[in-house]
């Protein structure tokens, strides 16, 4: 037994050297973040300036080609001096504009508001709704709503009662 550990532990010493650095090589052993940051400072990028123009992607244009980076949806020329994208004066969008889509240059409105929203609840343009027994509602074009709440007047008796459905207080008792 004490044979057998003495071969292994010659084995042990043995392995090692027979493991030369330059049998090693850096695929070999994945490098820890620390590492991966100072490698890829020397990283050497090949220079495109005057040949073409490289969009986000890394892909590569010719000198005078259109294309579209990925940073813009309006279209680039590939120039001596980098890209030149048209950058167009776009239209405003509608205030009331519920839904907008940025597929091309500018961004277009597909949708308008054409409700007004009252605690909750949707009402048509034009609309007159009355959210409580003493509240007259009215949904304006502008898409606000304008409401006139009742002026009840004061009861002439001791102890007025208020009716589920009516908004002023009424005298039982005379």
């Amino acid at each position: 037994m004490a044979r057998q550990i003495h071969e292994a532990c010659i084995l042990l010493f043995v392995i090692p050297a027979l493991v030369t650095p330059a049998a090693i090589t850096h695929e070999d052993y994945p490098a820890d973040e620390g590492d991966q940051t100072s490698s890829n400072d020397n990283l050497i990028f090949d220079d495109y300036r005057g040949k073409g123009c490289v969009d986000d992607s890394g892909f590569v244009y010719k000198l005078g080609e259109r294309f579209f980076p990925g940073h813009s949806n309006c279209p680039c020329v590939c120039t001596e001096d980098g890209p030149v994208c048209d950058q167009p004066e776009c239209p405003k969008i509608h205030p009331k504009c519920t839904k907008v889509e940025h597929n091309g240059c500018c961004p277009e409105c597909k949708e308008v508001k054409n409700f007004c929203e009252y605690h909750g609840k949707n009402y048509k343009i034009l609309e007159e709704f009355k959210p409580s027994p003493c509240e007259w509602c009215h949904c304006e074009p502008s898409n606000e709503v304008h409401c006139v709440v009742a002026d009840c007047a004061v009861p002439e008796c001791v102890n007025p009662v208020y009716e589920p459905e009516q908004c002023c207080p009424v005298c039982k008792n005379g």
